[in-house]
């Protein structure tokens, strides 16, 4: 970084400094979104919200989302997006699922299954960083390719994975940790900490929010703005490997569709979550409870008993109040200013 740069950062810094420490705290609007809803559940459905069974269950549905979310996290930082994550899924999910039913194999369907997800990733990495095609058409064309592949493999057939059930790789991965804590909450939370380390304390997490807030900036102070983002879409294509893995072992099965169902929640986890849609600025803390919110609410909502169809136009609701309330929090003046003009128009 240019020595330019560094001074421009210092004064930056010490203003962050000089916040109060509420609005120091990562995602904290997102937290406190989260807590408002849990104790809005409570108090709508204290039969479900008030015992610990439901949110065994939430540790158990939400990690494969979450983890493809936090993933995201890195790509959005970089001013880009991918959309073909949900393919990865299905394709490493087949792999793993192939060589565990066919040769009895496991960890070696495992190590192809992130082998495939590398593959993806590279490829959009040279679609987007080397011939310069928009990542969010390079990834629509990469979704529809890696899922018609996963589709043609795999017959559109589903395999049964039960012979896995009581073997060494579901205990590691899709177990319990002391009889309670699902093995894939813990994998979730041991990557959401790496993302975090990556993202705020690595130099790779440092270049990929400078190219994310100025790419040609980021050249001219030395950063190889094409290599950096091979390596946040190839590991974004691994991260959903290991979200295929899980998915396929919590479930003892693959489907040729799997993943399909996680685009929309995974963009609203990372949005929610106050991650900037133009890049340069992101929160893996405010991810992480952007998915949980997102993988919780549709169980809120149906045991408070509204009507299952009310489900999406809730959730709506809560991605625009969750969104605007973080840009609020982050930046009191649009209160202010919304207030003004608020009293002007009464």
């Amino acid at each position: 970084m240019s020595q330019d740069s560094v001074r421009e950062a210092k004064p930056a810094a010490a203003s962050h400094a000089a916040l109060p420490w509420w609005r120091r705290v990562e995602g904290l609007p997102i937290i406190v979104v989260f807590a408002a809803l849990i104790a809005l559940f409570m108090a709508l459905s204290p039969e479900v919200f008030l015992g610990w069974p439901i949110y065994l269950s939430f540790l158990t549905t939400v990690p494969p989302m979450l983890i493809l979310a936090l993933g995201l996290t890195l790509i959005i930082a970089a001013g880009e997006i991918d959309l073909s994550f949900p393919s990865v899924v299905a394709f490493s999910g087949f792999l793993f699922a192939w060589f565990t039913r066919t040769y009895d194999l496991p960890w070696v369907g495992a190590v192809a299954a992130l082998l495939g997800g590398a593959l993806v990733g590279w490829l959009n990495g040279v679609l987007v960083a080397w011939l310069g095609i928009p990542s969010i058409i390079a990834t629509i064309g990469t979704q529809f390719f890696w899922a018609g592949i996963a589709t043609v493999l795999s017959g559109g057939l589903s395999y049964s994975l039960r012979t896995v059930d009581g073997t060494a790789i579901y205990a590691i991965f899709a177990g319990e940790v002391g009889g309670v804590l699902p093995m894939q909450a813990l994998w979730a939370m041991l990557l959401a900490v790496a993302i975090w380390f990556v993202l705020n304390r690595h130099r790779f997490g440092e270049h990929l929010l400078f190219i994310g807030d100025n790419a040609e900036v980021a050249r001219v102070v030395g950063i190889n703005v094409g290599r950096e983002k091979m390596k946040a879409f190839v590991l974004m294509g691994v991260i959903g490997a290991i979200s295929a893995v899980l998915l396929t072992l919590e479930n003892k099965n693959f489907f040729s569709t799997q993943g399909q169902g996680y685009l929309l929640n995974a963009l609203a986890a990372v949005f929610i979550g106050g991650t900037s849609v133009f890049g340069g600025a992101a929160t893996v803390v405010g991810t992480f409870f952007g998915g949980f919110i997102i993988g919780m609410i549709e169980a809120g909502i149906v045991a408070t008993g509204i009507e299952g169809f009310w489900v999406r136009a809730i959730v709506g609701i809560v991605f625009v109040a969750a969104v605007a309330f973080h840009l609020t929090m982050e930046d009191p003046r649009r209160l202010r200013t919304l207030a003004r003009r608020l009293f002007r128009s009464g």
